[in-house]
């Protein structure tokens, strides 16, 4: 009886479950179609409106579409495309309906190249008269150094504010795997090859020390001399204020200029109600940026059109995934463009800090290519280092940021001996038959003979002289005069301007007026992006799919499911690499 009667409740329990499920996939269902039928609605835009930006997540070179970005989504997280976002504030400027920008920003997800293209536009748009007012509870440096182009930047009166320099801190994994019975076995070239030094060292080189050091020093005093200019503080005393750490608390980022006022949000809100003319319970018309980019239409109607290739991510061969420039899926957009009579200038925008040898060889034969035919031009990000200098030197023109993080000319590869870890703590074991003297030469099975080892070396040589001798011919130098800028080290945009390594230091625009000018363009011409990004449910469901396999692993590895992660994302390390030192994050 007692057995009858868990059924009978499971069964109910069950039922319930699924009744509950269908009635919120109804009201789910139903939101998303009232989301798409607005999405498909032009915005109509208010006179007397304000471009609210809210800039708190990550910050991507393109965006997905989202048509439920007002409903929060499992599977979806949430990013701002630079590039539109850009194209957004462009278009406000001459927009007689907005007569300025709200920006809040929060915790910015992005490097100081995404930041300084954002700067830029914003003091373009105060160019046209109109104004900026920037409000946050807390600002990081990077939030910092955006808001400070705008003509009033408000904090709250209990909030915070950072501004003390930057800092690089790498991570190192040398004792992590004495400690698992790893072993790396890593082969290099060039003495500023330092990707590798977190599986080999457990403290920074000296020449790494040396090229961090200055690459911050000279990024920093890109972002001294941008706040200086509009700020209207000098700036040897910015610097001193920065070095000195002398913004402790809200009071003192006011007595120091960084801050104009300390204010709540309702006092925001009523000065700008005051800048509109409006009384003091009258409603803000406040347009978001996801709202606003619908009410734009299309800029030209050209038949000209310049091809932005996005490479955006990790360099790998095969298809692009998110967060992963496929070698494959960026070889056929750049046939595609290359044959395309339509298309008659190509923009390269990198932001990578470079991957696997061979697949970015493969990107940059279709780049080589796609030059003899048209005008490829190279817009570097965040980064365009290793492999993603790689991309760019087979370009016409190479155009970064002061803050761009590239260079790093140099290659290493790694196989990692996880024998002992699988052997000792997994109890695993294999054992290999072989027809000649080698093995197969990828593997974590087992240790590299002496033999193979110098396979991999040489093979490590010969692909850096490949790197070196293509990355001459590209920048039109001598091999010689090259190799003093290579060895893997990284250079700020402006420091590889100094050496040859880029040919003008500008934004995204610059790229393009450059490659409409190549083509005999003028101004008829229209952009378009590639790869198309997928669209929205795909991700969603991909996501989705995604959350489902990483709870099960979570549930079935319990505390040992970090290290499965980290151990997971060394496969992509595996063999000869074009990568730039660490997952440089900059604070």
């Amino acid at each position: 009886m007692n057995f009858f009667k868990t059924f009978l409740a499971s069964c109910l329990g069950s039922l319930l479950a699924f009744i509950v499920l269908c009635v919120l996939g109804f009201f789910l269902l139903v939101g998303m179609v009232a989301s798409f039928s607005d999405s498909n609605q032009q915005v109509v835009v208010k006179d007397q409106s304000v471009l609210h930006l809210k800039l708190d997540g990550t910050i991507t070179e393109n965006e997905i579409e989202d048509p439920l970005e007002d409903m929060p989504i499992p599977g979806i997280v949430s990013s701002t495309g630079l590039l539109p976002l850009k194209r957004a504030i462009k278009n406000a400027k001459d927009d007689s309906k907005i007569k300025g920008i709200y920006l809040e920003v929060g915790t910015l997800m992005g490097g100081y190249g995404v930041a300084r293209e954002l700067r830029e536009a914003l003091v373009d748009f105060r160019k046209s008269g109109k104004w900026i007012i920037a409000y946050s509870e807390y600002y990081t440096e990077s939030a910092y150094y955006l808001a400070s182009a705008a003509d009033k930047v408000y904090l709250n009166p209990e909030g915070e504010l950072e501004f003390n320099g930057l800092s690089v801190e790498v991570s190192f994994f040398k004792k992590l795997f004495d400690k698992l019975d790893i072993k790396p076995q890593i082969f290099r070239v060039g003495d500023f090859k330092s990707a590798v030094e977190p599986f080999m060292l457990d403290r920074m080189s000296t020449e790494n020390k040396l090229q961090l050091n200055e690459m911050i020093e000279d990024i920093h005093q890109t972002i001294l001399n941008d706040v200086s200019a509009t700020r209207n503080i000098d700036g040897t005393r910015l610097r001193e204020i920065a070095d000195k750490m002398l913004v402790v608390n809200t009071a003192t980022s006011v007595e120091y200029g960084l801050v104009d006022s300390l204010v709540y949000f309702d006092q925001v809100q009523a000065e700008l109600r005051s800048r509109l003319g409006l009384s003091d319970k009258a409603k803000i018309n406040l347009v978001k940026y996801g709202k606003y980019k619908r009410s734009l239409s299309n800029p030209s109607s050209s038949k000209n059109e310049i091809a932005v290739i996005v490479a955006d991510g990790e360099i790998v061969s095969g298809k692009a995934q998110d967060g992963l420039i496929g070698s494959d899926t960026f070889a056929e957009e750049l046939r595609k463009a290359r044959t395309n009579d339509r298309i008659k200038a190509i923009v390269i925008r990198i932001n990578s800090p470079g991957g696997s040898a061979l697949a970015s060889d493969v990107m940059w034969r279709e780049i080589n290519l796609a030059s003899e035919v048209k005008p490829v031009i190279a817009s570097m990000s965040d980064y365009a280092a290793s492999g993603g200098y790689y991309l760019a030197m087979a370009c016409d023109t190479i155009v970064a940021q002061p803050t761009t993080i590239t260079g790093s000319i140099g290659v290493f590869s790694v196989l990692f001996d996880m024998s002992n870890f699988l052997d000792n703590k997994l109890g695993i074991t294999f054992e290999e038959v072989k027809t000649g003297e080698i093995g197969e030469l990828i593997t974590m099975t087992r240790p590299l003979n002496s033999v193979e080892k110098n396979i991999w070396q040489k093979k490590t040589e010969e692909i850096y002289k490949g790197f070196t001798t293509k990355a001459a011919a590209g920048r039109a130098m001598p091999v010689d005069e090259l190799m003093k800028v290579a060895s893997g080290r990284v250079w700020t945009g402006t420091q590889a301007k100094e050496r040859g390594l880029v040919d003008v230091l500008g934004n995204f625009e610059t790229a393009v007026t450059l490659a409409a000018g190549a083509a005999g363009l003028g101004e008829d011409y229209r952009l378009k992006y590639y790869p198309i990004q997928k669209s929205f449910f795909e991700q969603w469901l991909g996501g989705l799919e995604e959350s489902a396999e990483t709870r099960m692993l979570k549930r079935e590895l319990g505390v040992y499911f970090d290290t499965y992660q980290y151990l997971k994302k060394l496969k992509n390390y595996q063999g000869s690499q074009m990568r730039m030192p660490y997952e440089l994050t900059i604070e």
